[in-house]
C-alpha cells in the first residue's frame, strides 16, 4: 500500500525559481519533506548501491497529511447562460461512435443539476440502448429508451426531443450504415407531464459525462461524439431521421469539433456563444463520420476530423491544490534532484532536473535528462498488463507494491505503451500526476537480470559515474530543449544523452543537430534512441502526444487516416519514417530489442584506426563489456547498428560490435519485411550493438554505444574496467577544446 503520493508544477527549474509541491495522503495524519541529490537510483548491491545527498533547505514542514483525489475521464463543459425559457420545448441531436456500450450508462449531453436532479440527459442506458431523460424534479419528468443496444465501434446519429404542448418524450438511434439481420435501429416515446420546467437549471451543460455531487462528472461516454446541438424545439420524426442543419429552427447551440483541434477549446457555432473547454484532454484529430479517406491529414480537411474520442480514463492535470512551494537556492548546483515525502516508513520521491541560471553554464558538460521518455512510460504496468512480458524476459517477473499500486489505482493515468478501457491507444501522456514508477530505487521489468533498470534510475548509472569522476555537469531537460532551442546547448564542448532518449520532438531533434552542425560533441550512451517523433501540446503544459503510425514497436496502430497529431498537424510515428532516421544524427539507429541477459561487444579493425586511438587507451580488448548490472553484459536490451542506406555517415568508424545474444533478440517490425525463421538473436546478423565514432564538418564529433545496457556496466568493479575506461576517455578528448578533423573530402 502506498500511502502518500506527489507530484510537481514543473519537471525542471532554475536555481532561485520555485516548485509547487501537490501531495496527497491515505490514512497519513502528517509528512515531512526534504531535497536531496540523486546520484545513484541503483539498489542492487552488488554495484555502488543507492546514493543521494541531503541539501540542506528547510522545506517548511512538517506538513498536515490530506487526501486529494484523482478524478480520471474526459468529458466537455459549457458554462451556459440560459439556453431557451425554462418551460420549452427541446431537442437534443450528435452522432456517436460508442466504444464500450452496455458498460454502465454513458451520457452523451447533458444539463442537470446534480443535487435536484433537474434538467436533460441524452445518454446509452446500462444496456447500452439510447436513453433520454427530463425532470423537473420529484416525480416530475421521465425516461425513455429504445431498448436496443448500439453495437460498438459503428457510428449513429442519436436524437431525442421532449414536446411542452403534448408531454412527448421521443429518442431515436439510427446506424449510418445498415445491415441485413443486424437490428440496431429503433424509436421510442412516451408522455410524461406537459410543460416541464427543465431546460435552465443553474449547471453548465456536459458533453460526454454528467455533473456529479462528489466530482467533477461522472457516467463518461466511452468513444467519439461529433457535432452535438441543442434546440428550444421538439424534433418530429423525420427531424430524427438526418442530421440537423446549422440553418435549423429554434438551434440553441451546435458544437464544431473540427474548429480549434489543437486546442482544449470547443466551438459553438449557433451565433449564441456558447463556447466551452475540454477537461482531461479528450483524443482530438481522429476520423469522423464523414471521412471516407479522401484525405489523411485533418489539416487539410478538418471536416472530415469533427470528432472527439472520449474515454473514461483520460487523464491530464490532476489538478490538486499545491500543500507546499519549493523556492530553489540561488546558489543550488545543476543536477537531477528530487523532492522526498516521507511519514513513517512511507516515502515517496518527486524527481525534477535543476538547469543553471538561465542565459548561463555552469560546466562544460551537459547532460540532457530525456524527460519525453520518461513521461511516455509514466506508470508503464507492462508487468502485469501485457502477458508476453515473462516470455519476452525469458524469467519470472518480480512484483513489486508499486505494480500492485498501479494495478489498484488506474485513475494515476496511462503511458504509450498502454491501452485505453475501450481498446484504443493512448496518445497522450503528461507529469501533471503522480508518478509512481519514476522513484529512485525502483525496479523496473525489461531492465535485464541483475539490476532490472529502466528509464530514470538507468540513466543515474550516468550521473553515478560523473559523480565519480568528479566532472562538474550541467543537467537540460527535454522541457528545456524544446522551450529554448539551440541556444541552451551553446557553450557547452560535449553533450551526454541518457541511456534510452527514444522520444524526440522535431524541436529537439533540429536543436540537438544544430549543436552538432556548429562543431558540438555528442556522446549517445544509449540504444533506441531518436525513435519516436512527439509533439509537444502549444498551450498546456507537461504532456506530449506520440502516434506510432506505419510501423515500430507499439502497443497499439492507429486508426487509418489518424497519422498525424492532434497538436500540432505534423506527421507521427517514426522519425526512420519522417525522412530524419536517428543513423543520420548518431551514426546508428534501432535494430533489436531482448529483455533477458545482455552481451559484450568484440573490438572490431575500426578500433586501431588512429582517428580513434583516444578511444581505446589503456584498453586491451578485444572483449569489452561482459560484466554489468544491466543484464550482465555492456550490450543489450535495445540495440543500435549502422546502416548507410538510412543515413549513417559513409566515413563512421565501427570499433567495436556485440555478439551473442539469445533468440530473445528480435529485429524490429520496420526491418522484418517477410517474417521467417532465422531472425533471432543467435543466428540474424542484423541483431548487434555496434560502437561507432565520427568527426562532424564543424570540428564536433559523435561517439555512440548503439546500447541500453552499456552504462550499466560503468560502476563494475568500481569504476575499474574497460567500459567506463572508454566512456571516460572519450569524455575527456570531446572535453578537449583541439577541433577533430574530418576525413578529406
Amino acid at each position: 500500500m502506498i500511502r502518500i503520493l506527489g507530484y510537481a508544477d514543473r519537471i525542471s527549474a532554475a536555481p532561485g525559481e520555485c516548485i509547487q509541491v501537490k501531495v496527497s495522503c491515505e490514512g497519513l495524519d502528517q509528512y515531512d519533506a526534504d531535497l536531496v541529490r540523486v546520484i545513484h537510483g541503483d539498489i542492487n548491491p552488488s554495484g555502488p548501491g543507492y546514493r543521494d545527498a541531503p541539501v540542506p533547505l528547510d522545506l517548511g514542514g512538517p506538513f498536515k497529511g490530506r487526501y486529494q483525489p484523482i478524478h480520471a475521464g474526459s468529458f466537455g463543459v459549457v458554462n451556459a447562460k440560459p439556453l431557451f425559457p425554462a418551460k420549452s420545448s427541446l431537442g437534443l441531436q450528435a452522432f456517436v461512435f460508442p466504444t464500450l456500450p452496455g458498460r454502465g450508462p454513458q451520457t452523451i449531453l447533458s444539463r442537470q443539476d446534480p443535487q435536484s436532479g433537474i434538467g436533460f440527459r441524452l445518454y446509452l442506458d446500462p444496456e447500452g440502448a439510447a436513453a433520454l431523460e427530463v425532470t423537473a424534479g420529484g416525480e416530475k419528468g421521465g425516461v425513455v429508451a429504445t431498448g436496443a443496444p448500439l453495437i460498438a465501434e459503428r457510428w449513429y446519429l442519436i436524437s431525442g426531443s421532449y414536446d411542452a404542448a403534448s408531454g412527448a418524450l421521443t429518442v431515436a438511434q439510427k446506424p449510418l450504415k445498415s445491415y441485413p439481420w443486424v437490428n440496431d435501429a429503433d424509436r421510442a416515446s412516451r408522455t410524461v407531464p406537459v410543460n416541464l420546467a427543465f431546460a435552465d437549471v443553474g449547471a453548465p451543460v456536459m458533453i460526454a459525462a454528467r455533473q456529479s455531487t462528489d466530482r467533477p462528472a461522472t457516467e463518461n461516454f466511452n468513444g467519439r461524439i461529433e457535432a452535438p446541438k441543442i434546440l428550444s424545439r421538439f424534433l418530429p420524426a423525420e427531424a430524427m431521421e438526418s442530421p440537423l442543419d446549422m440553418q435549423c429552427e429554434g438551434l440553441a447551440a451546435a458544437w464544431d469539433f473540427s474548429i480549434g483541434i489543437p486546442t482544449g477549446q470547443i466551438t459553438d457555432q449557433s451565433g449564441n456563444g456558447l463556447h466551452g473547454h475540454l477537461v482531461n484532454l479528450p483524443t482530438r484529430g481522429v476520423c469522423g463520420h464523414a471521412w471516407n479517406g479522401d484525405e489523411h491529414c485533418w489539416v487539410k480537411r478538418p471536416g472530415h476530423y469533427a470528432a472527439i474520442h472520449f474515454h473514461d480514463d483520460d487523464l491530464y492535470d490532476c489538478a490538486w491544490e499545491t500543500d507546499f512551494e519549493v523556492r530553489l537556492p540561488d546558489d543550488l548546483s545543476s543536477g537531477v534532484y528530487a523532492v522526498r515525502l516521507h511519514g513513517g516508513v512511507e516515502e515517496f520521491y518527486i524527481p525534477f532536473s535543476v538547469r543553471p541560471p538561465r542565459g548561463t553554464t555552469t560546466a562544460p558538460v551537459a547532460f540532457l535528462l530525456p524527460t519525453a521518455s520518461y513521461m511516455a512510460y509514466a506508470n508503464n504496468r507492462i508487468g502485469l498488463d501485457v502477458p508476453e512480458t515473462e516470455i519476452v524476459c525469458g524469467r519470472l517477473i518480480q512484483m513489486s507494491p508499486i505494480d500492485l499500486f498501479m494495478q489498484t489505482h488506474p485513475e494515476i493515468g496511462l503511458c504509450f505503451y498502454d491501452l485505453h478501457n475501450d481498446g484504443s491507444g493512448v496518445f497522450y501522456s503528461s507529469r501533471l500526476r503522480p508518478i509512481v514508477n519514476m522513484q529512485p530505487g525502483h525496479i523496473g521489468h525489461l531492465g535485464g537480470v541483475g539490476s532490472n533498470l529502466w528509464q530514470f534510475n538507468a540513466d543515474t548509472h550516468i550521473l553515478g559515474w560523473l559523480e565519480h569522476l568528479d566532472q562538474p555537469f550541467d543537467v537540460i531537460a527535454d522541457e528545456d530543449l524544446e522551450s529554448e532551442g539551440s541556444g541552451i546547448l551553446e557553450g557547452y564542448r560535449a553533450v551526454i544523452t541518457g541511456t534510452h532518449p527514444e522520444y524526440y520532438s522535431v524541436g529537439m531533434l533540429d536543436s540537438l543537430q544544430s549543436y552538432l552542425d556548429d562543431g558540438g560533441r555528442l556522446m549517445y550512451l544509449g540504444g533506441n534512441g531518436f525513435y519516436w517523433r512527439v509533439s509537444f501540446h502549444p498551450e498546456l503544459p507537461g504532456v506530449i502526444e506520440c502516434r506510432k503510425s506505419e510501423d515500430g514497436i507499439r502497443a497499439y496502430a492507429p486508426r487509418p487516416g489518424e497519422f498525424y497529431a492532434s497538436f500540432t498537424g505534423e506527421y507521427t510515428g517514426l522519425w526512420r519514417r519522417n525522412g530524419r532516421p536517428p543513423n543520420a544524427l548518431a551514426g546508428i539507429g534501432m535494430v533489436s530489442q531482448g529483455f533477458d541477459r545482455s552481451s559484450p561487444y568484440v573490438m572490431k579493425e575500426a578500433s586501431r584506426d588512429p582517428r580513434a586511438a583516444f578511444v581505446f587507451e589503456g584498453v586491451e580488448g578485444p572483449v569489452i563489456g561482459d560484466y554489468g548490472l544491466s543484464g550482465g553484459g555492456a550490450a543489450g536490451l535495445e540495440l543500435d547498428a549502422t546502416d548507410h542506406s538510412l543515413g549513417t555517415p559513409p566515413h563512421t568508424l565501427v570499433l567495436a560490435s556485440s555478439e551473442r545474444h539469445s533468440d530473445l533478440y528480435l529485429m524490429t517490425p520496420e526491418d522484418m519485411d517477410d517474417p521467417a525463421p532465422g531472425l533471432g538473436g543467435s543466428e540474424a546478423e542484423i541483431i548487434r550493438a555496434e560502437m561507432v565514432f565520427f568527426e562532424t564538418p564543424g570540428g564536433g564529433a559523435v561517439f555512440s554505444t548503439g546500447s541500453i545496457a552499456w552504462c550499466g556496466s560503468l560502476s563494475h568493479a568500481n569504476y575499474e574496467n574497460d567500459v567506463a575506461r572508454i566512456t571516460t576517455n572519450v569524455l575527456r578528448r570531446f572535453l578537449d577544446e583541439k577541433p577533430f578533423t574530418p576525413a578529406p573530402g
